[in-house]
This record gives C-alpha cells, sequence and structure tokens, in this order.
C-alpha cells in the first residue's frame, strides 16, 4: 500500500508550472482565466496574494467548484485579503491528502490537519489517505459487530447501538446535545475516538476540551476543529478529514467511535459552497449537491471490509425545534437509528433529554435477547401509557382507579424519569442499565440469566418461558411490591392476563368525553 501510494504521489509530480490570472473577485468567489483545460471540479490552485511591507507576498489555497464563461470558479480556504485583478494563479499537482499515524492520539488539528493546540508538529504516517475517498463496496463490508458499552444509561438500554452502527443525534440548540457528546467520549468502550468539532462557537471549544471531553478523553481521541468564522471550504473539509481519520484508525484493526458535531454545519457550508457557484435552491435554499453529499460522507462510517469498525454518531441542529425539516429528514433516512433530544423533557431537568418515545435504533430488537426485550418493551408501555394521558393527568382530570393501566404507568413514572437522568461526571454500564431497569419493575434481571442459560442450554427454552409469561410474572411482582396505602395496584382477570388493551381504549375514550363535555357545560351561556 505504501509503495503503490508513492508511486501514485510520483506519478503526480510535472516538469512545470502552470499559471493563470485572477480575472473577478466577488465576495468570497474568485475568477480565474487562462487554465479552463488544466483545471477540473476539486483541482487546487495558489493564488499569490499582494501583502503588506510586514508579511510580504503570501499564498491563499483555493479550491475549483465550478466554471462559468471559460474561467474557473474558486472559493478560499482562507482570508481573501490582498488577492487582486491580475494576481498569479498557480495550479497544485496533488490531489488533497492527509498521512495519519497513531502519534496523532491526544492532539487538536484543524481542517488542513494542521495541528492548533501548541504541542508542537505532527509526524507523517506511511500512507496517505484521501480526505474526500469512497465508502467500502457495500457487497465486501462485514456484518454489524456485537453490542457496544457507550457508558451512558438511557442508550445502552433503550437504544441499544452495536459496532459498527451510525446513530444520529437531533436537538435544537441549548438541549444539551455538547454535553452528551462528551460523556459518550469519555465513556464509550471503543479503542480510539476521532470528533469532529464543525462550526462550533471559537470562544467554546477550549471549554469543551478541558471541562467536557477532560485529559482523559483527550488522551484517546483525535479532535478536528472547524469554527463557524472559518470559510465555508474549511468548515466542509473538517468534516471530510474526521472520517478519514477514521478510515485510517478502522484499517489498522481497531474499533472507532467516530463523534461529528454537526451535520447541519456541514450541509450549511455545503449550501454556501453550491450557491456561490451558482446551483438553484430547493428545499430551505438548499441546492441538490447538498442531499447528494450527506450520503457519501455518512456511508464512510460503518464496519469495513478487514478487522475493525467505526461507530458514527452524528449530531444534527434542528432549526425551530423541527425535527422534519430537510437535513434532519434526510439525515433520518441514511443513518441506522436516531436520538431525539427534546426541549420539553430539558425544561423538566432531566438531562440527557433524551425523549425515548420518538427515538429509534434500527438494531434493536435483535441485538437483544427475549428477556432484554421484554424488560425494554414494559418500560417503554409505561412511559406510553403515561405520556398519552398526561394532560388529563396534569390538570387533575383523571381520577385514580378510573384505568388500572394508567395506575400503574403512574405509580412508576417519576422511578422511570430518575432511572433515565444521568451526571455528567455519572458513568453507567451496559450491564448494570439491565439490572436496575429490571430491579425497577420488580422483573427477572436478564443479565443474571444469561449465565445460567448458558450454563444449562438443554433446560434454557423451559426456564426462560414465552415473552407474554415474563410480562405477567413481572406485573405481578410490581405489584406485590407497591407500598401500602400508595396507588391501587392494576387489577388482573381472574385468568391472570391483564384486561385487553381495547377495553382500556374505551375507557379513556369515556373519560375523554366526559371531560370534553364538562368543559362544554362550563362554556354554555346562562349557566
Amino acid at each position: 500500500m505504501v509503495v503503490s501510494t508513492v508511486v501514485k504521489e510520483i506519478g503526480q509530480l510535472a516538469d512545470y508550472r502552470l499559471y493563470g490570472r485572477v480575472a473577478g473577485v466577488l465576495g468570497m468567489l474568485v475568477e480565474v482565466a487562462g487554465l479552463e483545460q488544466a483545471l477540473s471540479i476539486g483541482s487546487r490552485c495558489a493564488i499569490h496574494a499582494q501583502g503588506n511591507r510586514l508579511e510580504g507576498h503570501r499564498r491563499v489555497i483555493c479550491e475549483v467548484i465550478g466554471f462559468r464563461q471559460r474561467r474557473a470558479l474558486l472559493l478560499p480556504f482562507g482570508s481573501l485579503e490582498g488577492v487582486g485583478l491580475g494576481c498569479k494563479a498557480e495550479v497544485l499537482e496533488s490531489e488533497p491528502l492527509v498521512r495519519p499515524s497513531s502519534a496523532w492520539l491526544g492532539r487538536v488539528v484543524n481542517a488542513l490537519g494542521e495541528p492548533i493546540d501548541g504541542k508542537g508538529p505532527l509526524p507523517d504516517g506511511p500512507a496517505a489517505y484521501s480526505l474526500r475517498a469512497s465508502p467500502p463496496p457495500a457487497h465486501s463490508r462485514k456484518r454489524l459487530g456485537g453490542k457496544i458499552d457507550l457508558g451512558v444509561r438511557a442508550i445502552n438500554t433503550f437504544l441499544s447501538c452495536c459496532r459498527g452502527q451510525r446513530m444520529g443525534i437531533f436537538a435544537g440548540s441549548g438541549v444539551g446535545k455538547s454535553v452528551l457528546l462528551s460523556m459518550l467520549a469519555r465513556y464509550a468502550e471503543a479503542d480510539v475516538n476521532v470528533i469532529g468539532l464543525i462550526g462550533e462557537r471559537g470562544r467554546e471549544v477550549q471549554e469543551w476540551l478541558e471541562d467536557d471531553l477532560g485529559p482523559e478523553g483527550l488522551a484517546r481521541s483525535v479532535v478536528v476543529v472547524a469554527t463557524s468564522d472559518e470559510p465555508p471550504l474549511m468548515r466542509r473539509q473538517a468534516a471530510y478529514l474526521t472520517m478519514a481519520l477514521s478510515e485510517y484508525f478502522r484499517d489498522e484493526g481497531q474499533d472507532i467511535l467516530c463523534l461529528m458535531d454537526s451535520v447541519t454545519r456541514f450541509a450549511m457550508a455545503m449550501r454556501e459552497i453550491g450557491l456561490s457557484a451558482g446551483e438553484p435552491p430547493a428545499s430551505k435554499g438548499y441546492p441538490p449537491s447538498v442531499f447528494a453529499e450527506l450520503p457519501r460522507l455518512l456511508e464512510r462510517a460503518g464496519p469495513g471490509i478487514e478487522d475493525g469498525s467505526v461507530t458514527g454518531l452524528f449530531t444534527v441542529l434542528v432549526e425551530g425545534d423541527d425535527h422534519n425539516e430537510p437535513i434532519a429528514d434526510a439525515v433520518r433516512g441514511i443513518l441506522d437509528g436516531h436520538i431525539v433530544l427534546e426541549r420539553a423533557v430539558a425544561e423538566r431537568n432531566r438531562y440527557p433529554a433524551i425523549n425515548l418515545l420518538r427515538s429509534v435504533s434500527r438494531t434493536m430488537p435483535d441485538c437483544n435477547s427475549d428477556g432484554e426485550n421484554a424488560l425494554v418493551d414494559r418500560a417503554r408501555n409505561l412511559l406510553s401509557t403515561f405520556e398519552n394521558m398526561a394532560e388529563l393527568i396534569r390538570i387533575g382530570a383523571y381520577k385514580q382507579g378510573s384505568d388500572p393501566a394508567v395506575d400503574e404507568a403512574i405509580h412508576y413514572n417519576d422511578a422511570l424519569e430518575a432511572f433515565l437522568g444521568q451526571k455528567k461526571e455519572e458513568i453507567s454500564h451496559l450491564a448494570e442499565g439491565y439490572s436496575q431497569l429490571a430491579a425497577l419493575l420488580g422483573m427477572d434481571d436478564p443479565v443474571a440469566e444469561a449465565p445460567a442459560a448458558e450454563a444449562a442450554p438443554d433446560a434454557a427454552p423451559q426456564a426462560a418461558g414465552a415473552p407474554e409469561d415474563i410480562q405477567v410474572e413481572g406485573l405481578a411482582a410490581a405489584q406485590t411490591a407497591m407500598p401500602e396505602g400508595g396507588l391501587a395496584p392494576a387489577q388482573t382477570s381472574p385468568q391472570g392476563h391483564q384486561p385487553a388493551e381495547g377495553d382500556f381504549k374505551k375507557r379513556r375514550d369515556r373519560m375523554a368525553a366526559a371531560l370534553n363535555l364538562a368543559q362544554a357545560k362550563t362554556a354554555a351561556p346562562g349557566t
């Protein structure tokens, strides 16, 4: 691989240099004449800008994004100060490459792979990686690995993630996604973290590195930073560099956790580039090239052809808390699951502010055992029942004892909310989450059952029973554990099963109708 890379680079060396001249500058767009036959989309040029007496002449690296009227359209990676008509534009020979090595761990770099942490230069690795590599062929990729311990109780238990899976974290601004990312970077069970901070506020980068990520998390991470004030090409390239570094460590046979914050700012950078090139705007001003580039970027994460995997967690900043806006909708269709952070959950001071009823992991339930699925389904049903009746409960319109299922959901709701909350400094391992949830609901611990099933495989099917039996036994245990004088436990039928779901629905419908009738009488004139 090293020899082929060297041969390829030698073949790109030219015996001469080509120059053009700047023929126009409009905003961030530079037009260069005289090189239309020597350039193509993605080619790079160095414009020799006019410097001042102190700085002298400097070079501004640009990339070709289009052509118009026999002129090349370029966008810069830096400031255009000093660029004017007639400035020399030199064609650069090599394609954009990066040479990472294991010495990059614990370092912070910019979108060009240059260190910005003041710890000295970075050594080059033996192999060069293209910043815009294609994803591995679908038929050659390995399948997803086993479950990965992310250290966050709510995700481990209800949204289990496998090695090589790609998940999206969807949230509005100020809902806690950056803190959640820092917890994942510190506590996740991965060999290497590759973290891309795309379009972040410059003031917060150092705070996030020192306070949220911490020395322990940074020691096994490579952080790529492109702040919001940098040109769109830098923000786009930071995302490409993040994936290229992930691919390098994956090819070394390691399990990588790739964290990118955020895909939305990458899409915004692509929008600026596309509109500058003259593309027509489509959904919310995003040109078609944005939606073509998103799968090319996100598909690079996942299992490799050989050993090693890239587990991707990508944040999506939803505009106006609209989870169906174009970028969120497109990314949700590409990834293998989505974690929704909701402002209403954060407002009641429960962090991480995950709305489990709107979140999905597409590797579930196949990655779980029968006992784990029964436990998670039971908890989800309780949360769903409480959410459906939350409005009536809050206004005091629900009368205790009207619906046994609702009474049970009310009884467990506070305990489930406490279970889902987790402080930033707290770590929760995968097995601990299932054990705690089983104790909370009074069900059998699936983690404790697993070793017994392995020790006696012949007796395992008989001992495990059907999922329905597990649920009924858990419900009976929960009823027995209810404190005296508390809420009335759910009543079961003489056959030992819960009333039919249709009966519960009919009762709720009658309660809602009665509430509407009472409100109508109160609002009627003359009453």
